[in-house]
């Protein structure tokens, strides 16, 4: 079976960095939920507990008299689309028939379908599996290998289970001269912010840095063929979306962002969310060199793609607001614990741009 042609034709996204913005609607009701699962013949609800992790969408762990299952809500607009969520389930099944570490959901009574629907939510069923979450500098070396070559084996299973994409004809990067308008946007946006605390003078100090860091750099700005080729990509690869048990990955959670966009640009974001400091941003680069040699070897990338990953991705994040936009101009604030750790990687990938490089693509 192959992806639905639903996706087939949708765009390739060169920045996936930036979560859609969206805000979480009410706690689903205790009626609604033992009314969704009586659509998937699991027997009784006997317990509903919320599951923390995660900026969008709701989820639940919910027991039933036929076991333990997750139970996710799709309620930000940019997900909950019932095509386009049938569509990621598909190709959820056919990777787990291909042995890949990916837990598809259960089968309903509406429509026959994945997707249970219920007063404008949609839900899906999946089995619960046990496990827990691991920080890539937590890691073992020899798991950073296994990392990187399991994103490698998943890239090249999308390959067979979705429909076949055409390059396009290139990417246009941002603007440095609109990223420099909007960072003294919300510099007067932290400036003014009421009330004023430790984070808005963070603010203020490192956007004071990014103008700076953009006028020196806006000659390198990324040439719209400059891109890695493109493929079918998770979309969203990093730690909150890895469960291990022991020192196997046994699911890859989390598929509504799985799309198209330059594939080995993927490798760089999540070796930038699984190997950083979460303190100050600075990645492990033994770990990133482990990770990135194995994803070469499994023929997802050449060093040559990687190289052009790293550039894109160090662009993109350069001229990347999306946490400041949250806080200051939807007042959303779910976003600003990953703030710090965020501008200081960026600071710090700057200073050392060759090393970095060096760790990935050689």
């Amino acid at each position: 079976m192959t992806f639905s042609q639903t996706l087939a034709c949708a765009p390739a996204r060169p920045d996936l960095s930036a979560p859609p913005i969206g805000t979480l609607s009410p706690p689903v009701p205790r009626s609604a939920l033992d009314e969704v699962l009586a659509r998937y013949r699991v027997g009784r609800l006997l317990t509903a507990e919320p599951v923390a992790e995660g900026l969008l969408n709701r989820g639940y762990r919910v027991t039933t008299e036929a076991g333990a299952y997750f139970l996710k809500c799709y309620v930000d607009a940019a997900t909950a689309n019932r095509p386009k969520i049938l569509a990621h389930h598909r190709a959820m099944t056919d990777l787990h028939a291909l042995g890949l570490p990916v837990s598809p959901p259960l089968t309903c009574t509406e429509r026959a379908g994945t997707v249970a629907g219920l007063g404008g939510r949609l839900f899906a069923l999946f089995p619960w599996v046990d496990g827990r979450h691991q920080h890539g500098t937590e890691l073992p070396l020899p798991q950073c290998d296994a990392l990187g070559a399991l994103l490698g084996r998943l890239h090249g299973a999308l390959d067979d289970v979705c429909a076949p994409l055409d390059q396009p004809a290139g990417y246009r990067s941002a603007d440095p001269l609109d990223s420099a308008e909007l960072a003294r946007e919300l510099r007067r946006h932290a400036r003014e912010h009421r009330p004023y605390g430790e984070l808005d003078a963070l603010v203020e100090q490192r956007l004071a840095e990014r103008l700076e860091l953009l006028a020196d750099h806006a000659h390198r700005r990324p040439d719209p063929q400059a891109a890695p080729p493109t493929g079918w990509t998770h979309g969203d690869f990093h730690g909150l979306n890895l469960l291990y048990d022991g020192d196997r990955v046994v699911a890859v959670l989390d598929w509504d962002k799985l799309g198209p966009q330059p594939r080995a640009e993927e490798a760089v974001r999540g070796a930038t969310l699984l190997f950083n400091d979460r303190t100050t941003g600075t990645l492990d680069l033994v770990r990133v060199r482990r990770y990135s040699q194995a994803y070469r070897a499994s023929g997802a990338a050449t060093a040559e793609h990687l190289a052009a990953a790293v550039h894109r991705v160090w662009w993109e994040r350069l001229n990347d607001f999306w946490m400041l936009q949250w806080r200051y101009q939807r007042a959303d604030h779910r976003a600003d614990p990953l703030y710090p750790a965020s501008a200081g990687q960026l600071a710090w990938w700057c200073q050392e741009y060759e090393q970095v490089l060096d760790a990935f693509a050689n």
